[in-house]
């Protein structure tokens, strides 16, 4: 009986939810439907999750018909105080019956040297179909949504009003019950294709009986389904949709039957920038934008309707009919914009609040031109560079006051730049406008010219150290200022621009900007502390994305990382060098005199004060090697200076068998160890070996 298996199905019926909710909903099912079956020894053989906008489904196939048995073994007293003379003692009789056992079922193991008396107690496994209403239960009330709701005189939360539950363990109920409503074998297709209610006869046929009642609940079937026929509508039309990940996931969890349809608009609305038809098309109506072979945009667009084919005209009229009202306002909004140039719109900016202890956008873009100046001089940015970053700096915020951008956010920049464009700013400010929001999520591009580089880290590093005066900074999993993303895209945009900054100089002069305008919390070292923290955390998953081990990455930060550029030809230097024989020379030779002198600092070494023949040849390779890394450190080259200090092993080695460093005379005792820090501290300028793991060491 314990071999049986069935198919166990759990589906939860909701009004339309949001279409942001269906993904992550899904997975929490599946994760917590794992652990649930897995805590009450159930066995199954696989778990899928399926999903539209008016339900949730679990599906387990192979689900055991029994609970496992549960052997376990509880320990009591010694045999010794258990037994004597072979008799049991009131000690064993009383533990055998507190655990419900006889004495003769008690068993001896020894536990280290002494010997204990256990109980072997066994539960059998109960019946499923006794255990999935309570797991049913805890799986539809531990799901989490962004927005939950309250329906009626409910205390239950859920992200839609629940409106029936289906639970069907092969062909039995699993009885139950959840928000006033009894689980059972009925569901509901369609809201208007499915005419009558669909009763289960086992979870087997859900996904074709679904689909028979035009419901696809395979989310990824229907996805599929999805683009299979946007792409061949567009090449119906001679045309070509570009992917979009996020534009399809979205119209996938917003439709239970999909059926594409194109429709068209004005062509004379192509004579707007593509942006300004393409946003509200995908963002604010889900439609699929239609290219030609060339990539050029035409008038046309693919919807796509929940349900079948017919009436496709009717549903065509409506979506062109909404699209045109829209794409109406674009035009009337982008004409009004071109009324007066980027630049005369830079002064309303100081109506916009920046943030409510920061001062305005007009203030912050004053900063941004200050910081831009600074990092120009800095990186040695040309002339023509250099005024293209100030041009863009006064600029680069100014298409928040548009119209476009008011009604559609997403085009900041990109509507800087076009504006920019046409009112004769040139390609070069232009460009840097919008490259100064990059990259704005994970993945996206990196600015390309040196101006957007300069700007971008200049905007992102005001945002961040004003943020941290003020003590606002990230916790956990918030961060409403996106001060992560902006720091990772600074550190991106050092890192790919091969570029010498210094990170506490940044903060200082992106905290200078605020002084005498903002009355910061923290003090301009507590800020410089806290940001270059916050940055390291940053650098080390750069630094384990690109492939550096963990320890290769905690012993290059602890020699510092106020030069990110720095930091990683250190980390590539370090990383080639544990590859060379030689390497084993140098650790040796490191963790020696690192140990010894741990507590001593670097110092001056008195030559008068050396005795002994090995530590005159330790102080003289020394020196050797010291003078050639002062070349190797100026060209940053970590490699060569590695290899210079592994070659001091074997004068190491005859100092420590030759020389007592720990002798009675202070000033020999103290020279001895300096020899050893300045060895140590060599190293330390490239990484701090005692982070490094080496095995067989």
């Amino acid at each position: 009986m314990a071999g049986k298996v069935r198919d166990f199905l759990l589906e939860i019926g909701v009004e339309e939810m949001p279409a942001r909710f269906l993904d992550p909903a899904l997975a929490e099912l599946k994760e917590k439907a794992a652990q649930a079956l897995s805590s009450n020894r159930l066995s199954y053989g696989q778990i899928n999750t399926y999903g539209t906008p008016r339900r949730l489904t679990l599906y387990v196939a192979g689900l055991a018909d029994f609970q496992q048995s549960l052997e376990t073994e509880v320990k009591g007293p010694a045999v010794k105080v258990a037994f004597k003379d072979g008799a049991p003692t009131r000690a064993a009789e009383g533990f055998a019956a507190g655990q419900g056992v006889k004495v003769d079922d008690l068993i001896k193991k020894a536990v280290g040297h002494v010997e204990y008396v256990f109980a072997l107690k066994r539960e059998a496994g109960r019946p499923a179909l006794e255990v999935l209403p309570s797991i049913a239960t805890g799986l539809i009330e531990g799901l989490r949504f962004p927005k939950p709701m309250r329906w009626g005189d409910l205390e239950v939360r859920f992200a839609r009003p629940i409106r029936w539950i289906v639970c069907l363990f092969g062909q039995d109920i699993v009885e139950f019950e959840f928000a006033g409503l009894a689980s059972g074998r009925t569901t509901y297709g369609h809201r208007f294709l499915s005419k009558k209610p669909v009763n289960l006869a086992s979870p087997s046929e859900y996904i074709d009986q679904m689909k028979n009642n035009y419901v696809i609940v395979d989310t990824e079937r229907r996805k599929e389904e999805i683009w299979r026929q946007v792409r061949e509508v567009a090449a119906g039309e001679g045309g070509l949709v570009e992917e979009n990940e996020d534009l399809l996931s979205e119209v996938n969890n917003l439709v239970e039957y999909p059926t594409a349809l194109i429709g068209n608009f004005s062509a004379d609305y192509l004579k707007l920038p593509k942006e300004v038809l393409v946003t509200p098309m995908r963002e604010h109506q889900r439609y699929f934008p239609v290219v030609s072979q060339d990539g050029s945009l035409m008038a046309k667009f693919i919807a796509v309707k929940n349900g079948a084919a017919d009436h496709l005209d009717i549903v065509r009229e409506g979506n062109e009919k909404v699209l045109r009202a829209r794409l109406a306002d674009a035009d009337f909004f982008f004409r009004e914009d071109l009324k007066t140039p980027l630049a005369e719109k830079t002064p309303a900016l100081k109506k916009i609040v920046f943030q409510e202890s920061l001062g305005s956008v007009y203030d912050k873009t004053g900063r941004i031109g200050d910081l831009a100046a600074y990092l120009s001089g800095l990186i040695g940015a040309g002339e023509q560079d250099r005024k293209t970053a100030l041009r863009a700096a006064y600029l680069v915020k100014a298409d928040l006051v548009t119209n476009i951008v008011y009604e559609f956010p997403e085009l900041q920049g990109i509507m800087g730049r076009e504006y920019a464009g046409r009112s004769g700013e040139g390609a070069a400010v232009a460009d840097a406008i919008f490259e100064h929001y990059l990259p704005r999520f994970a993945g996206d591009s990196l600015p390309a010219t040196l101006p957007g580089k300069i700007l971008s880290i200049a905007d992102k590093i005001d945002t961040i150290t004003g943020c941290f005066g003020i003590g606002i900074q990230p916790t956990g999993s918030q961060d409403p200022y996106a001060l992560r993303r902006q720091a990772l895209g600074i550190s991106h945009i050092i890192l790919e621009g091969d570029f010498t900054i210094s990170l506490e100089q940044l903060v200082e002069a992106a905290y200078k900007g605020y002084e005498g305008k903002v009355q910061f919390k923290h003090s301009l070292a507590k800020v410089k502390e806290d940001v270059a923290e916050f940055f390291k955390q940053r650098l080390k998953g750069i630094l384990s994305d690109r492939g550096y081990s963990y320890d290769t990455v905690e012993a290059v930060l602890a020699s510092g990382y106020d030069d990110f550029r720095d930091v990683l030809l250190r980390a590539g230097a370090l990383a080639g060098f544990r590859q060379d024989p030689d390497f084993n020379n140098l650790i040796t030779a490191f963790n020696r005199a690192n140990n010894l002198s741990k507590n001593t600092p670097p110092g001056r070494v008195e030559p008068s004060l050396l005795e002994d023949p090995a530590e005159k040849e330790l102080y003289h390779c020394l020196s050797g090697v010291k003078a050639k890394s002062e070349a190797y450190l100026q060209k940053q080259d970590y490699h060569s200076l590695l290899a210079a200090i592994a070659t001091l092993r074997e004068p190491l080695d005859k100092f420590f068998n030759s020389v007592m460093v720990m002798v009675d005379q202070k000033e020999i005792r103290e020279n001895r160890l300096s020899l050893l820090a300045n060895l140590a501290a060599m190293v330390k300028q490239t990484a701090d070996l005692t982070r490094v793991v080496v095995e067989n060491q």
